[in-house]
């Protein structure tokens, strides 16, 4: 349910979309690390794999805090085709790539891209977005451009 809440949001945000595939039940209550496949919107070839928690109906009920997954996150991206790079966001914050929701209201899980230009790699950050206190919790993953041979539909960045 949390998972087709979360897609709806990252559809009518115009990000990314996730795909589930993975699921993998962790205990006997229910709780399962989800497994979801990205495809960078505007980065044609990359494609993450984010894992993260869904909490169950039992455990909810059990510990409270009803409305709420955990702010932990996994993020692999790797090269899975010929690359070819749009209109990115070339600034040291780089661009939003996908959100979904980690509960009902506030909290969300969010993939950004940033462009280390020096290094001629993709940087692709997860992390949680809470209205109070944020999270330190994150993963980042690369995916190196050196030596490839990349299509800038915008021309390559001087």
């Amino acid at each position: 349910m949390i998972g087709l809440f979360a897609a709806c949001l990252a559809l009518s945000a115009g990000a990314a979309a996730a795909d589930e595939v993975g699921k993998v039940g962790v205990d006997w209550v229910g709780n399962d690390i989800m497994v979801d496949a990205i495809k960078d919107p505007k980065v044609d070839g990359v494609t993450c794999h984010v894992a993260y928690f869904d909490r169950s109906i039992i455990d909810r009920l059990h510990k409270g805090n009803w409305f709420e997954d955990p702010s932990d996150s996994s993020i692999s991206c790797r090269q899975t085709g010929p690359i070819t790079i749009g209109d990115i966001d070339m600034s040291e914050g780089g661009e939003e790539v996908f959100k979904q929701g980690l509960s009902l209201i506030w909290k969300k899980q969010v993939v950004n891209r940033i462009y280390d230009k020096k290094n001629e790699t993709l940087i692709y950050l997860s992390h949680s977005r809470q209205v109070q206190n944020g999270s330190a919790k994150m993963s980042v993953t690369t995916v190196p451009l050196y030596g490839q041979n990349i299509v800038w539909t915008k021309g390559k960045p001087q």
